[in-house]
């Protein structure tokens, strides 16, 4: 007989309390029951249950066998659990939540190679700058720059968001080419205001860190925005560099502060923590981990 199967029916006979109950339950006949049982016994070479005519009951080592049993029994579930999920090809819909900038810029081209991977899954991506409920809005995931606060998220980290810092050249003709972090404070500096501390840019150089309070005639909630400000010389921009590095190429934007390097911003892909873990949920954490991590 299966071990394992055996364990089970011991396990209903123990809940249950009587072979003709777990015998109802599992659709065995109590014969069969019995076997199981007697299987183990002989196995064990001691008695676990007591049997009488209207109740079975466990003896001491029944009931320290019973422990075991379930153990074994749910490692094993999730033992199949975990078959079964690893042998299904992921298949429908995904919704994913993040910034305009980078959604457009980067994560939209990624997806295609995500779909091509895994036809059978469809993405609906949802680009807002605008923190998204994952609960209300029924997103399977979103990805974000910050530290995670949400107790009722898990998360998997991404590579860091760096930032560069580049200018105009029309903008450096006019007022000048800074050197060092400190000499931003004279000059126009573009803000995306619906970043933490907006004012404060953070840099690590020879001399270790280095923070400015910056000002800016001129905010703008919108990376997209930015860049097209940047380009028509209304300042000094800090983003990320993937946005700008064909402007930079091209000599349309010039980078600056090539000794100093900006603070890094941690980021992430979230998922709501009671959502089941499906195929296509993990197969696109993996694929954003594999792409970002």
């Amino acid at each position: 007989m299966d071990r394992l199967t055996s364990m089970s029916v011991f396990a209903r006979v123990a809940d249950l309390g009587s072979f003709t109950a777990a015998a109802k339950e599992l659709r065995m006949s109590p014969t069969m029951i019995g076997k199981h049982i007697r299987f183990l016994e002989d196995r064990l070479g001691s008695q676990l249950i007591n049997r009488s005519t209207r109740r079975q009951g466990l003896t001491e080592l029944g009931r320290s066998y019973l422990d075991h049993c379930k153990h074994l029994l749910v490692e094993a579930e999730a033992g199949d659990a975990l078959v079964e999920e690893a042998l299904s090809a992921p298949r429908g819909k995904l919704r994913v939540a993040t910034s305009v900038a980078f959604g457009s810029y980067s994560l939209a081209p990624a997806l295609v190679r995500f779909r091509k991977r895994y036809p059978e899954v469809s993405v609906d991506l949802v680009l807002s700058d605008k923190i998204a409920d994952l609960l209300e809005e029924g997103l399977d995931a979103a990805i974000r720059v910050g530290t995670l606060t949400d107790s009722s998220m898990m998360s998997r980290s991404l590579s860091p968001y760096t930032g560069v810092v580049c200018a105009a050249p029309s903008y450096l003709a006019e007022r000048g080419t800074p050197t060092h972090p400190r000499d931003l404070v004279h000059h126009e500096c573009l803000r995306y205001p619906g970043w933490p501390d907006a004012r404060r840019w953070s840099f690590f150089g020879p001399e270790g860190e280095v923070h400015v309070d910056v000002e800016s005639r001129l905010t703008i909630n919108n990376a997209f925005g930015i860049r097209y400000a940047a380009l028509a010389g209304a300042g000094i921009v800090l983003m990320r560099g993937e946005l700008l590095a064909d402007d930079i190429a091209a000599g349309r934007l010039q980078a600056l502060l090539p000794n100093y390097t900006t603070q890094a911003r941690a980021r992430q892909i979230l998922w709501p923590k009671n959502r089941k873990m499906t195929p296509k949920l993990r197969a696109l954490i993996d694929f954003i981990v594999e792409t970002y991590g």
